[in-house]
């Protein structure tokens, strides 16, 4: 018997599409019905803006989320930020208190050298460190967003090496957010700075949460040595757009 017809018709409109697990008949869609629990539209945005990983800690999604805490109250929009949709457009998840090797590409040309000052001043700044002699030095820095690690700019892509800290309420700041301003303000500078218009950076950043195994140490080294491998130097304290914690050479550490 069709589902919208028989002798329950206001029963089978009501159920019409639920799957059939138990036959056809109007008790048994009645019995799916009443048994499918569905979330609020509150229980669903907070599953969105918040995960729980294996070992107890938070993990946020790398989504455009704005949370409140006045009462239980979260709000987020619905939609990925457009230029952050990651590969294979998945939600992109970030494990808080974590170090992460991130890199960005620019958008097919080369840096110039004025150009690459502007990128390691932000950069720094960012992590509320001295920036040098350019404009941003000049400036008020804010409150740190990450513990930067360290941090290479190179003609075509850019390495960093850091931690998302958290807010002040104590969420951990979205990695999105930090990598949004970081690329937007550095591409306005430049622009402006060269006279020129259009892209400067692709759309998609790579990172990677470090694992257990990964040393900190090792990662910054390999940053390091990045400009020695293009090339571009002999030595790594040759390279004016290279920043790494002192805590972390090991090459200083083992002369």
């Amino acid at each position: 018997m069709p589902a919208t017809t028989g002798a329950y018709p206001e029963q089978a409109k009501r159920t019409e599409g639920l799957p059939h697990i138990c036959g056809a008949g109007a008790p048994a869609r009645e019995s799916v019905r009443r048994s499918v629990p569905i979330p609020s539209s509150h229980e669903i945005r907070i599953l969105l803006c918040l995960l729980i990983t294996d070992n107890g800690t938070f993990a946020t999604l790398a989504w455009p989320c704005h949370c409140s805490k006045r009462g239980r109250e979260y709000k987020m929009s619905t939609t990925p930020l457009p230029k952050y949709r990651y590969r294979r457009r998945l939600p992109h998840l970030q494990k808080a208190d974590a170090d992460l090797f991130v890199t960005f590409c620019t958008a097919r040309w080369r840096l110039p050298d004025v150009a690459r000052e502007i990128v390691i001043e932000h950069c720094l700044r960012e992590g509320a460190l001295p920036c040098g002699a350019g404009a941003l030095a000049r400036e008020s820095i804010p409150a740190p967003r990450i513990r930067l690690h360290a941090a290479v700019v190179m003609p075509d892509h850019v390495h960093l090496l850091l931690q998302p800290l958290r807010d002040a309420d104590g969420w951990p700041i979205p990695l999105v957010d930090i990598l949004q301003c970081m690329k937007g303000a550095t591409a306005h500078r430049i622009n402006k700075r060269l006279g020129r218009s259009g892209p400067v950076w692709e759309d998609e950043s790579f990172d990677h949460v470090l694992r257990s195994d990964e040393s900190l140490k090792e990662k910054a080294e390999y940053i390091r040595q990045n400009p020695v491998r293009g090339k571009l130097v002999q030595r790594p304290e040759d390279y004016r757009w290279l920043w790494v914690d002192s805590r972390l050479c090991i090459s200083e550490q083992a002369g």
